[in-house]
């Protein structure tokens, strides 16, 4: 092949894209971090501008800063989200989606939304396409794609510069694969980005299977770097379970958001901490035996990681050494990443040779059993599949994509890929986490049901399911002990209305009764049984950083229950804060929050309601 096209203004690059694509354009951009922003948003405004020209884009994991509502939420966290991913330029497919202003001749397409945030736009639920994450390279080549556009990284070199795919190898380097079997015919176009960082290996891509490359300061920009969540007591307690059922020795899969990151620092204190990890597992199970898949003691031979996402808790298993499991000279292999800004400047500034050690590789690689088989299996032993689920039925289902009005929260991505190929495996599991609860305005719901209108997980592949009460393992039992296991791992609050409804099913016996063990099934207990821990700040709120300061921080545990109180009990609270003189660190959240001096009478209240929240 020829050697690319090098443009440095945004223009050429387009009218190229225009020229050898044709007047119908089908345009592949990857998901989440690897798109390539300013072509994008260039080839918009270009179609979108000329009625004889029709641009199809095929993507997933939009990204868009996150959309903050309420007064004090948005003094507290609009710095924080412009710092973050502020300056991250805003894809012009996604304003007009949002805006209803989609041009007639522009189509988008997305197998994977970010998360609940497309619920209440009509056209983007009406033209997702549902697809396992494996599945997506074929869903892009039969829809005709002649266009992949991608954020690429650029290393200089003596005789020529290298050329990375980094972020995102998941699904371009099978569309590539494809291409060389003439399977496919697209061009390849890169967008070199200053901050990504370059990953070597299988993400390296010779510069010839590029048609163009737009390489210039002028459309360089920041990378989306999301903020971490803080971890609550009920994460805590969930990665602690999880830290129980991961095999020294083994195989670690991991997903993204709170729980994941618990898991991770469950891990972590399992290691580092184990006396106090091992006192903490026996209060949270009230000193119940173990269970015979969970083990507790140091890892000595340490894990091998294979997941679709390379999330930054991985990083922190290396440098705690637990992931020091090579396989073929590897730690870790994944298809893509997407993570805070700290996050992209380690690996920028890792060295190539220990990034060798991290292999970005191809979404089927990590996802799938097929192709090298025998190679996979020999090196994914006792594999763990750690994922989150919204909601679970008593039967074992979860639904973790959609609602079950049929509105799509996300995507099944590669949970399904995960939960089957832990069946397929001889001694892997599949461990799906979820809350027993959640906010419902200012009420709380269960989310474990008798029965659920949408399932993304089915009762026949149903295997361990763990909240913060517990682990439900429900691999090869009958459905009235897959009932009892779930039931036991609910809240207490609604564990009865569960029973009468298995029991009205007949799929509990008449005389079932739950043990006074699972009848304690309460925060309070949660809170009890790991102040011991707790105490000795072995649960922090951040245990891989932040991008909040401490006065940030503070703020953020004070105000975040604000949200469940009912008006009544926010004026008790603000009325509890008047006249209280503050300290030091309460003037400057109060300055922070700019109510520090309270000019007018809506910033007195506010004042007051910090200061009674921060009490």
């Amino acid at each position: 092949m020829p050697a690319p096209q090098f443009h440095t203004h945004i223009d050429t690059i387009v009218e190229a894209i225009v020229q050898s694509a044709g007047p119908r354009i089908v345009l592949g951009l990857p998901l989440g971090l690897g798109k390539a922003n300013s072509i994008a948003n260039a080839l918009f405004k270009r179609v979108a501008s000329d009625s004889h020209l029709h641009l199809k884009i095929f993507t997933a994991l939009t990204l868009e800063a996150p959309q903050v509502r309420g007064e004090l939420p948005k003094r507290l966290l609009g710095p924080i989200v412009e710092r973050t991913v502020g300056r991250y330029p805003r894809l012009e497919y996604a304003q007009a989606l949002r805006a209803g202003a989609l041009p007639p001749n522009i189509e988008v397409n997305e197998f994977f939304l970010l998360a609940g945030r497309w619920l209440s736009v009509p056209s983007v639920q009406q033209s997702y396409i549902s697809a396992n994450y494996t599945h997506a390279v074929r869903l892009l080549i039969g829809q005709g794609v002649n266009v992949v556009a991608q954020l690429i990284a650029k290393k200089a070199g003596e005789s020529k510069d290298r050329f990375s795919l980094s972020c995102n190898t998941d699904i371009t380097l099978e569309a590539l694969d494809a291409r060389r079997r003439g399977e496919a015919t697209f061009a390849l176009i890169g967008e070199v980005n200053s901050e990504l960082p370059f990953m070597p290996g299988e993400a390296e891509c010779e510069p010839s299977e590029f048609a163009h490359i737009l390489d210039s300061p002028a459309y360089d920009f920041p990378l989306f770097g999301p903020p971490k969540e803080p971890i609550g007591i009920r994460e805590h307690a969930i990665g602690l379970h999880v830290a129980r059922l991961i095999s020294d020795g083994g195989t670690l899969q991991i997903g993204i958001g709170q729980e994941a990151d618990a898991a991770v620092h469950g891990l972590i204190t399992r290691h580092a901490h184990n006396e106090a990890f091992r006192e903490a597992v026996s209060r949270l199970t009230s000193g119940a035996a173990p269970l015979q898949i969970e083990e507790r003691e140091i890892f000595r031979e340490g894990l091998y990681g294979v997941s679709e996402m390379f999330v930054d808790g991985f990083l922190e298993l290396m440098k705690a050494g637990i992931l020091k499991r090579e396989v073929g000279g590897v730690l870790l292999h994944a298809a893509f990443f997407l993570g805070p800004l700290a996050f992209y400047k380690t690996l920028r500034e890792t060295p190539e040779s220990d990034l060798r050690r991290i292999q970005m590789t191809g979404v089927a690689f990590t996802n799938e059993l097929y192709g090298n088989e025998a190679e996979k299996r020999r090196a994914r032993v006792k594999a763990r599949f750690v994922n989150t689920a919204m909601i679970a039925t008593l039967l074992g289902g979860l639904a973790s994509d959609a609602l079950e009005d049929g509105r799509v929260v996300s995507g099944v991505g590669g949970q399904y890929n995960f939960v089957s190929q832990a069946f397929a495996l001889p001694d892997a599991r599949s461990i799906l986490l979820l809350k027993s609860t959640r906010a419902a305005g200012r009420a709380e719901t269960s989310n474990i049901r008798w029965r659920y209108g949408h399932i993304t997980i089915p009762r026949h592949l149903r295997d361990i399911v763990v909240t913060e009460y517990g682990i439900a393992d429900l691999r090869g039992r009958s459905d009235e002990a897959v009932i009892a296991a779930m039931i036991g791992i609910a809240d207490a609050r609604f564990q009865d209305e569960l029973i009468r409804e298995a029991k009205d099913a007949g799929k509990l016996p008449q005389s079932f009764e739950l043990s006074r063990q699972h009848r304690s099934n309460s925060i309070e207990r949660i809170n009890s049984a790991l102040k011991p821990l707790s105490d000795s700040g072995l649960l922090p709120s951040f245990p891989f950083g932040s991008d909040l300061d401490d006065t940030e921080q503070l703020l953020a545990d004070a105000l975040e229950p604000l949200a469940r109180e009912s008006p009544l009990r926010l004026l008790a609270i603000a009325a509890s804060g008047i006249g209280r003189a503050p300290g030091e660190a309460q003037k400057l959240a109060l300055a922070r929050m700019r109510l520090e001096p309270a000019s007018t009478l809506k910033d007195r209240f506010y004042r007051a309601l910090v200061l009674g929240a921060l009490k």
